[in-house]
């Protein structure tokens, strides 16, 4: 029997997941998230866009110099500045890359490059000659690769090759392809690229027809050796391909794909918890490994099943992929090892003086709730990490609203150490709360969607909320957390104003892009 190979994951939840509308990270959020996916042993981290603002390009840089565990990748298009830049940033990586990536499809060619076939497999090798001055682990995208002509596709991935490509990447761009056909196009690759021995083949897929998953599991099959994913399948429009759906598929199929990963699968479902946290974009609860009702039997006779023998309706175990049992964790009387050794066991890794805050807030949150659950915690850990950006802090909030009365609201916030008091009316107390931190910040969001669910079960349970704003265009999500939803909602609003502080000032610092 021969040995399973081993599959490369690569992450690109910190670049292209971050382009999904409302994810954008601040640094702290982004080197937390890069953390964990070490944590979860991926092989390559896409640190972003280093070009793109000096914000990305300090995150990537940062990210490069703290990783140690994983290779760290810049991503750059086939233009000088841009190489140059992702180069400086990774600079620093235990393993650093750079991916380097040029449109070749005929769309692509005619309307956006407008650029013939013997210019875009011109830039193409020149960029990767130009990524190899920096590093000897350079990848190449033919963006919209899917769509692009099989021989020319052939003749610019053997160009690459050839000019120092150890990776190349078959991208699904728009997410076009559909898994026969894209199985197809990697073996056609494998046999018609002369010096395809030389590099390994990846695969990028979206999601927009909802086959991200099935084409890139086809392509293994094929013969990728490396797959590209984001954490609960982010990205932009419908995604990109699931890290954790992918991961369990090529484990729990083994006996089909003959495959294997580095991943360690009891850190996918905090990571998963992590990223949504951070982003605000919550997990569906039927989504597959991770959502709430992934591993939940309510019929009766798939209970009676599970009684009887667990694999009747599971082919995989909860514990595989981390998910806790929701079972009461701690109380007003435990101490801070109790509490630290918790987080830890939950995937998240805080220094001394997060984790001194986190007890802090720990203990004021076991005065108000009898029952401290798992779900608890993570939010107690949340509202630490962003704590770290706020520019805006709340220090009180006191509403009146009833049937026959104005609903109104008082808000009190800080910033650099100085407080401010202000008074508004709305349609409702939460309309009124969002109108007074308004006057006093002066930002004016427009509230797209507002939602609040309980974090846990019973009278006492932690409301969260989560918004969407907009703000100059740009769409934002932002959540908050509290026994009284009112104080979540206004935390939440908060949170958004914040964010949308801090996209406005990186927006000001981003340079024109040629």
């Amino acid at each position: 029997m021969t040995e399973p190979r081993t599959i490369l994951i690569f992450d690109t939840t910190l670049r292209d997941g971050e382009q999904s509308p409302g994810c954008s990270m601040n640094l702290k959020e982004k080197l937390e998230v890069a953390r964990a996916l070490e944590g979860l042993r991926v092989d390559v981290i896409e640190a972003g866009f280093p070009v793109a603002s000096p914000g990305d390009f300090e995150a990537v840089r940062a990210i490069a110099r703290e990783i140690t565990g994983c290779t760290v990748a810049g991503l750059a298009r086939t233009i000088d500045e841009d190489i140059d830049r992702a180069g400086q940033a990774v600079a620093e990586a235990a393993h650093p890359r750079i991916h380097v990536f040029c449109a070749t499809s005929s769309i692509h060619r005619q309307y956006k490059l407008k650029r013939a076939k013997e210019e875009i497999l011109r830039m193409s090798v020149e960029g990767v000659r130009r990524a190899r001055q920096y590093t000897d682990d350079v990848e190449f995208s033919p963006e919209d690769a899917s769509r692009t002509e099989w021989d020319f596709l052939v003749e610019v991935v053997t160009g690459v090759i050839e000019a120092g490509a150890t990776t190349v990447n078959i991208p699904d761009t728009v997410g076009y392809a559909i898994p026969n056909q894209f199985g197809e196009l990697i073996r056609h690759l494998r046999q018609n690229v002369s010096n395809i021995n030389r590099a390994v083949i990846s695969v990028h897929c979206h999601n927009d027809l909802g086959l991200a998953v099935a084409n890139s599991l086809e392509a293994v099959r094929a013969g990728a050796g490396q797959v590209e994913c984001t954490i609960n399948g982010l990205g932009e429009r419908a995604g990109n391909a699931a890290l954790e759906e992918i991961v369990m598929a090529l484990k729990t199929r083994s006996d089909v794909f003959s495959a294997q990963t580095r991943i360690d699968t009891r850190k996918i479902y905090p990571a998963s918890r992590l990223v949504s946290s951070i982003t605000g974009v919550r997990v569906q609860r039927n989504k597959a490994v991770v959502g709430e009702n992934a591993f939940a039997h309510e019929a009766g006779i798939h209970q009676h099943g599970m009684l009887s023998h667990r694999e009747t309706y599971e082919i995989m175990r909860p514990e595989d992929v981390g998910l806790p049992a929701g079972r009461l964790v701690l109380g007003k009387h435990s101490g801070r090892h109790a509490l630290k050794e918790r987080i830890e066991a939950m995937g998240h890794s805080l220094d001394d003086s997060q984790l001194n805050e986190v007890f802090e807030r720990f203990k004021a949150l076991a005065d108000k709730k009898k029952d401290i659950f798992d779900a608890d915690v993570e939010a107690l850990i949340d509202q630490q990490l962003g704590a770290q950006a706020e520019v805006w802090t709340l220090d009180g909030v006191q509403t009146t609203a009833g049937s026959n009365a104005i609903p109104t609201a008082t808000v009190t916030l800080t910033r650099e150490g100085e407080s401010f008091t202000d008074a508004a009316t709305g349609d409702g107390p939460v309309d009124a709360i969002y109108e007074a931190i308004g006057r006093i910040t002066g930002m004016r969001l427009a509230l797209r969607d507002y939602s609040l669910r309980a974090l846990t079960s019973g009278k006492d349970a932690q409301g969260e909320v989560t918004i969407e704003v907009e703000h100059e265009g740009r769409k934002l999500r932002a959540r908050g957390v509290s026994t009284d939803i009112v104080e979540a909602s206004a935390k939440a609003y908060l949170a958004a104003v914040n964010r949308a502080i801090t996209a406005a000032n990186a927006a000001r610092e981003k340079p024109e892009q040629p």
